[in-house]
């Protein structure tokens, strides 16, 4: 199993909007490299859900539900979508200032990539983001 982080603008698709849906297809990936990380996800896969603009922090965790698949409103057929599912909130949003505060997360690419949507996050890293969010 996999590990991933899936970025969304939250006046677009917030984690709230996935645990009121139950499920959604994550679709709107341009980036070829995110694209790359996307048909790598497979099912069962776990993933952090990042706010993007203001909030800028990992909010929940979800699950890819299927393998990725074509995306539907793509003529040329290179984009592919991930079916996902809420897993459940983290009990406090890590916040990009506070990755930023640990060297360890220096040479990832939610810092040097910042723009890149769809990203591998190591276990290591996964395990440290979990336990920054039980800070209250």
């Amino acid at each position: 199993m996999a590990l991933w982080l899936f970025k969304s603008e939250p006046d677009c698709y917030s984690y709230a909007n996935l645990v009121t849906d139950r499920a959604t297809d994550w679709d709107g990936v341009a980036n070829a490299l995110a694209q790359k990380h996307l048909r790598a996800v497979k099912k069962g896969d776990r993933v952090f859900f990042y706010h993007t603009g203001d909030e800028k922090a990992i909010v929940g965790v979800m699950q890819a539900a299927g393998d990725p698949k074509p995306a539907a409103d793509d003529e040329k057929g290179k984009q592919v979508v991930i079916p996902v599912k809420p897993i459940r909130k983290l009990k406090t949003p890590v916040t990009l200032a506070a990755i930023k505060a640990e060297g360890t997360f220096a040479d990832w690419e939610l810092i040097r990539i910042s723009r890149l949507s769809v990203m591998p996050v190591s276990e290591e890293r996964w395990k440290r983001i979990e336990e920054m969010s039980q800070r209250c």
